[in-house]
């Protein structure tokens, strides 16, 4: 099975990287300057599970991009998907990619028959030296499946393929309602952490901070459950439980980019709950508050 991997950054360079190691046929599709670093370093992944140097990963650039894949791995960001998805064609497409909103973008360029579901979870990022670094041990996973619920023969193959990268891999029946949980976590935790800038602990620790981390997670399961995805009792005691813990050290991907200076999703993330809230009439004031300040960092940025 040949597998393309669109980008290389923490989450493709992750478990891209994991899946080259196990010897599955992967190429990552990234930008001239990611080419050559991976030509002169390697992949460089550190993680409590082992590190591993890739020598030479196969990699191809956009204009050369002539060879069909069985599996495109879609894990670039929101905001890149446009020049993405100019440069692949595939049988199956899974993407990885935070939010919902892209997947309309790919089922009218491609049809909804090649667009699987896709969610990832991992704590990982690209050091100074662009290096992948996975932050905590016991988070990776990649779920993937057919948008209707059925375990079709191209997900078992796919299922088959994955499971010797040993990242968590796994087909699921209920790919959509995995998404809209992860979604309402990570809207959650995002708007959150970016907003008050600072850890989950250090918001709890603050006079109303559990309340409006709480209150944030209540819009987000409310605008859920008014598109049909209703969170799941054991997803909801889980993210409470982690929205929670005093003193802990848990940010969304999004602060950390902002501490960073770098772009962030704030449409595809935040923006797109919202408008998906105000279409089912669901008040979400404080993923307003959040949504603000995240395009006032944005108009600031540029």
């Amino acid at each position: 099975m040949r597998i393309l991997v669109v980008g290389a950054g923490a989450i493709g360079g992750y478990f891209g990287g994991r899946l080259l190691q196990a010897g599955r046929d992967v190429t990552f599709l990234v930008r001239p300057k990611r080419a050559e670093e991976l030509a002169r370093d390697g992949l460089v992944i550190k993680s409590p599970n082992g590190d591993v140097t890739l020598k030479n990963p196969p990699t191809v650039q956009a204009d050369k991009l002539n060879e069909k894949f069985d599996v495109v791995l879609l894990s670039c960001k929101a905001f890149d998907l446009d020049d993405a998805i100019k440069s692949f064609a595939s049988t199956a497409i899974i993407p990885l990619l935070n939010g919902m909103r892209h997947i309309d973008v790919l089922d009218d360029i491609f049809g909804k028959d090649r667009v699987l579901g896709g969610q990832c979870g991992i704590a990982a990022t690209l050091d100074e030296n662009r290096h992948v670094v996975q932050l905590t041990p016991a988070f990776q996973s990649l779920g993937f499946g057919e948008r209707d619920g059925v375990m079709s023969n191209r997900v078992r193959a796919i299922a088959e393929n994955f499971a010797a990268g040993n990242i968590g891999s796994q087909a699921s029946a209920n790919i959509m309602q995995d998404m809209w949980e992860k979604w309402v976590l990570l809207t959650t935790l995002a708007s959150s952490t970016s907003l008050m800038r600072a850890a989950v602990g250090h918001i709890l620790a603050a006079p109303g901070g559990r309340d409006f981390i709480l209150g944030v997670r209540d819009e987000c399961i409310a605008v859920a459950k008014a598109a049909d995805y209703p969170p799941r009792e054991a997803f909801l005691s889980r993210i409470t439980g982690m929205l929670t813990t005093e003193g802990s050290p848990l940010t969304a991907s999004m602060f950390r980019d902002i501490k960073a200076g770098a772009r962030v999703e704030a449409d595809h993330v935040v923006g797109d709950m919202i408008a998906r809230g105000d279409a089912a009439k669901v008040p979400v004031p404080k993923l307003r508050i959040a949504y603000t300040h995240l395009k006032a960092y944005e108009k600031q940025r540029a």
